[in-house]
């Protein structure tokens, strides 16, 4: 399948960030003013969201006008306030008599403590992301809502490597899949070809990646897994013409994507949410198995982009600078 840029290669999707890099937070903005069908696959044990029930099929509202990604655990919901502000002011959403009502489902990682608990991102930040959006590729690595995001956390943060905003995708002849994801897991990012460790926990040496997996084979009790301070989200998104179960069975197939690059994902200290979007810029037949196929390789492929693009911040070395 031929890979292609980013998530922005698809017809209709606008990405951008809000980065405050000296508190080690940030959100990230896709945007789909004219509208796109959506779904929603939320796996993790611990998950932070707004507005996902309603992208089930049979609720009444069938798109929705952008989706927000944000550091600040719980109090980064409130910055999908500012991207409604943002669309409210074009004239963009679900329209109720002479007004509007965008639809702006959200999910947020855990990054409080990086550098401070007392920064988070509010309205304002979702605003400015919205400002910030294009489609142009978007920058990756410590940015966004990837910002404060860390991964291999089983042995701790202080032993955890940089993880950060990723993107990728692949193009299929007409039909376009593309996916960014936001990597903050316990877990190792792995080459889902080879299973190489890219990022994880490093040994108290600094030679080396540790597996995760034989941490917590070996470990009674791990810190990170004792608390629930992790997520990886994603964002797929295809100009395909889908209805909402179709879309939601693309959520699905994402949460493939991070299985494949991510060991071990959906523990029970993590958050993964995996959103679907379908603008509907094409009329090309639509083969869902061949789809599904494309979203799970997108979504893996903008795991590993997103700790190959990291640097470190708040004194967790990115992977290239872990052993330098």
């Amino acid at each position: 399948m031929p890979v292609i840029n980013a998530i922005t290669d698809v017809e209709g999707i606008l990405v951008g960030h809000s980065t405050n890099l000296e508190a080690a937070t940030g959100c990230t903005v896709v945007l789909c003013p004219q509208g796109a069908v959506a779904g929603v696959d939320v796996r993790g044990s611990a998950p932070g969201t707004r507005e996902t029930d309603l992208l089930r099929p049979g609720n009444l509202v069938q798109q929705v006008h952008a989706i927000l990604l944000s550091g600040g655990s719980a109090y980064g919901l409130d910055a999908a306030s500012g991207v409604m502000r943002y669309l409210e002011e074009r004239d963009v959403g679900y329209r109720i008599g002479a007004g509007v009502v965008p639809i702006v489902p959200a999910a947020i990682i855990f990054d409080l403590g990086l550098v401070t608990h007392r920064v988070r991102p509010g309205p304002d930040d979702g605003y400015a992301a919205c400002v910030n959006a294009s489609d142009a590729p978007p920058e990756e690595g410590s940015v966004g809502a990837g910002t404060g995001a860390t991964v291999g956390k089983t042995r701790g943060r202080e032993h955890a490597t940089k993880g950060g905003l990723g993107t990728a995708g692949v193009d299929l002849d007409g039909l376009v899949v593309g996916a960014l994801a936001v990597v903050n897991a316990v877990g190792d990012v792995v080459d889902p070809e080879t299973g190489q460790v890219l990022a994880g926990p490093r040994d108290d040496e600094g030679h080396r990646f540790l597996r995760s997996v034989d941490v917590l084979a070996g470990a009674t009790e791990s810190p990170a897994v004792a608390a629930p301070v992790n997520t990886t989200l994603a964002v797929v998104a295809t100009n395909a013409t889908l209805n909402k179960e179709q879309a939601n069975k693309l959520a699905q197939v994402g949460h493939d994507g991070m299985a494949l690059a991510i060991r071990p994902c959906h523990t029970m200290a993590d958050g993964d949410v995996v959103f679907a979007l379908a603008t509907g810029a094409s009329d090309e037949p639509v083969n869902m198995t061949r789809l599904c196929s494309a979203a799970t390789t997108a979504v893996a492929r903008a795991i590993v982009s997103a700790v190959e693009n990291a640097t470190g911040v708040g004194g967790v070395p990115s992977a290239r600078e872990a052993f330098a």
